[in-house]
């Protein structure tokens, strides 16, 4: 597969796509190679001289966000930037600095059943290599059904199912602790009701 290994001429491009029931969230990782890092380097570095400020990383990780395409069922989602770092100037060059970029979207509210998330990177496709990937979801409400690539993995579309939240999940300790509760409860009465019989027929068998 052309996107196996991070080739000199290539600018990787790893999503990692995480589904909640109100929440898209994605980690980006950027990594250029040797030969196209200089290009890369001149994208961020906005006054050209030779490194980098932490205004124009925000700006490159920010051009990267709009290049960034996300729809639920057709409709597009807003995305946030929460978090980027990039590596030194010289590990760019090197071919060993990744910029790490986080992402989120809001998402409104769904009824239960099937839905789809589509992603598409658009940034730097001359030199762009792509995967992307979701991550098993952290709620057991979410399930992953199927994910769909093209070719070069620029898009994702990802089938997933959402089960109903308005129904309320009883803990099974809750219900153990529920249980010993109430054979304490049993128990107790029992041995009052036990006490009560026992003074009576004590009562009626004395003589008057």
């Amino acid at each position: 597969m052309r996107a196996s290994a991070h080739r000199l001429d290539e600018y990787l491009q790893a999503a990692r796509i995480a589904i909640d029931p109100d929440r898209v969230n994605i980690d980006l990782d950027l990594t250029p190679g040797v030969a196209v890092a200089p290009g890369i380097l001149a994208d961020i570095d906005a006054n050209r001289d030779g490194t980098f400020t932490t205004d124009e990383a925000r700006a490159y990780a920010a051009r990267v966000q709009r290049e960034i395409r996300l729809e639920l069922d057709g409709q597009p989602l807003t995305l946030a930037l929460t978090d980027s770092r990039a590596p030194a100037a010289d590990a760019i060059l090197r071919g060993e600095g990744v910029i790490r970029l986080q992402l989120t979207a809001a998402v409104p509210p769904l009824a239960g059943g099937p839905h789809q998330l589509f992603y598409r990177n658009g940034h730097r496709a001359d030199v762009g290599v792509y995967l992307a990937n979701a991550l098993v979801p952290a709620s057991d409400r979410v399930a992953v059904l199927a994910q769909r690539r093209d070719v070069a993995q620029q898009e994702l579309v990802i089938e997933y199912s959402l089960r109903d939240g308005s129904s309320i999940h009883v803990p099974s300790w809750s219900i153990a602790v529920a249980g010993i509760v109430l054979t304490a409860v049993l128990f107790a009465g029992g041995a009052w009701w036990r006490r009560v019989s026992r003074a009576e027929a004590r009562r009626v068998d004395s003589p008057s």
